[in-house]
């Protein structure tokens, strides 16, 4: 007798988020992606803000065919860390890619191979609403303002007339 594979409902809680280690996330990420089916997790940290911020949902799919394009945002495998990170291509070199988080002053990740990268984000949801602003065609210009260095200087003049104009912040 062939034992069963345990019920999906063990591992899912409606609602809820399923805290796990950064190891299993990989694991997990990869197994879902070599299966052709989108990944959705919600993201930690500032490196992408504002376009992702820390509590986003954000949904990986596998890269199928063709390699990242300029601008686009991946989830890859850091080189050095060895633990999944999402950032933008900011440039390519054959098939590696330059890769910087929107927010990260410290430069770019530096060039990744095309292994490491696991897939492109394609959706992000903040507070059960559709972010689209950085995924469309401004992604481009993102990712050249991003590599000249202009885009964190730009963002915190922006954010500084945002609060003049008594916004709410663009962080």
């Amino acid at each position: 007798m062939k034992p069963q594979a345990p019920s999906p409902a063990l591992y899912h809680i409606r609602g809820k988020d399923l805290p796990i280690s950064r190891a299993a996330l990989l694991e997990l990420m990869r197994e879902v992606l070599a299966r052709g089916i989108p990944f959705r997790f919600r993201a930690r940290g500032w490196s992408m803000t504002p376009f992702i911020r820390d509590g986003d949902v954000v949904r990986v799919a596998p890269l199928r065919i063709s390699a990242p394009a300029l601008g686009e945002v991946v989830a890859f495998i850091h080189p050095d860390a060895g633990e999944v990170i999402v950032h933008r291509v900011i440039g390519r070199r054959g098939a590696s890619c330059l890769i910087q988080g929107d927010n990260a002053p410290s430069g770019a990740d530096g060039f990744v191979p095309g292994e490491n990268i696991l897939g492109r984000v394609t959706r992000v949801e903040r507070e059960g609403r559709v972010i689209w602003l950085g995924l469309g065609p401004e992604r481009y210009l993102i990712a050249l303002l991003s590599r000249s260095g202009l885009l964190l200087p730009l963002r915190l003049r922006l954010g500084l007339l945002w609060r003049a104009l008594g916004k709410r912040s663009v962080r």
